[in-house]
């Protein structure tokens, strides 16, 4: 009964391992291509180079936050479902907490993640 998905994440992580980490994971999930971004900036020349049909976004990246970057993205290419991965849950603005994933990682909890911001985005597949 686990869910499926497929398409293209970005992921926005300053933490190499980590981006690694939730690639390997979310191609498990069915995702099948990825983009890593670790600044703002760079976040948004990704979306604009290859709208990802998923974001998953750290709180704390280089020379700005992962809001910062989600910010940036959404105003030029469209809302797109987010799931924030981040040891910093707190610091995240109201209305992020439904799609949110603690670290370390949980396979299960992220792909429950993805089921709500799907729900909350209308992701498809």
């Amino acid at each position: 009964m686990a869910p499926e998905f497929s398409g293209h994440v970005l992921i926005i992580e300053d933490e190499p391992v980590i981006a690694l980490e939730l690639e390997i994971l979310l191609g498990d999930l069915g995702f099948r291509s990825f983009d890593v971004a670790d600044c703002p900036q760079d976040a948004l020349a990704c979306a604009k180079a290859h709208r990802p049909q998923l974001i998953t976004a750290d709180y704390r990246i280089f020379s700005g936050t992962g809001v910062e970057a989600v910010q940036l993205i959404t105003a030029e290419v469209g809302e797109i479902p987010v799931v924030y991965v981040t040891g910093n849950p707190d610091m995240l603005p109201d209305g992020a907490a439904s799609a949110v994933v603690d670290k370390p990682i949980s396979p299960t909890a992220l792909a429950a993640a993805c089921v709500r911001a799907g729900k909350r985005g209308q992701l498809d597949g």
